[in-house]
């Protein structure tokens, strides 16, 4: 098994575009890009720590290629807005990819750069060499399973239900 690791705003909002992925093995809530050990989530949603909401998904590299995951990333996402993701704003909400290797950052960066040349404008993407990757509290892990109905009411209050899963501009991207 491999890992990938995405901050894509809310981490509660893009866990079930990869758990929907064959090949996925795990996917979990967690910190990553802050130095300050052990963060929680009261500081990282405060902006205290540095660090962003992320995902560490858990994938059989046989079954889902690194760039499959960078695409479904891609598509959950407004990766044109850098300030936030929806009425999540602020840095630990901003968009990442935590590579592992150089393969890892140089399939996000031709992707990045993909998607910038066809909606002609920047996109807002850190890619950044992994560090520590901190696992959130029990209560933000499978939040979609064991809260539905408090997570759809999420997804609409956040403006990510209207915005749908993709734009058409990456959809015909990828």
């Amino acid at each position: 098994m491999k890992n990938a690791y995405f901050a894509g705003g809310c981490f509660w909002c893009i866990i079930p575009f990869f758990d929907a992925l064959e090949g996925v093995h795990r996917t979990e809530a967690g910190y990553c890009g802050g130095d300050e050990p052990s963060p929680d989530y009261e500081s990282v949603k405060a902006q205290r720590t540095g660090h962003r909401e992320t995902i560490r998904v858990e994938y059989d590299e046989h079954a889902v290629s690194f760039e499959t995951l960078c695409k479904v990333f891609l598509e959950g996402v407004d990766p044109f807005d850098g300030e936030g993701q929806f009425i999540d704003r602020g840095r630990s909400y901003t968009l990442a990819v935590y590579y592992a290797d150089e393969a890892q950052r140089d399939t996000a960066a031709r992707l990045c750069r993909l998607l910038e040349r066809s909606g002609g404008k920047p996109v807002f993407v850190s890619l950044e060499p992994l560090k520590t990757f901190w696992p959130a509290e029990e209560h933000h892990q499978n939040y979609y399973q064991k809260h539905p109905e408090d997570f759809a009411r999420e997804l609409e209050a956040s403006g990510r239900a209207a915005a749908g899963k993709a734009c058409p501009l990456r959809k015909k991207l990828f």
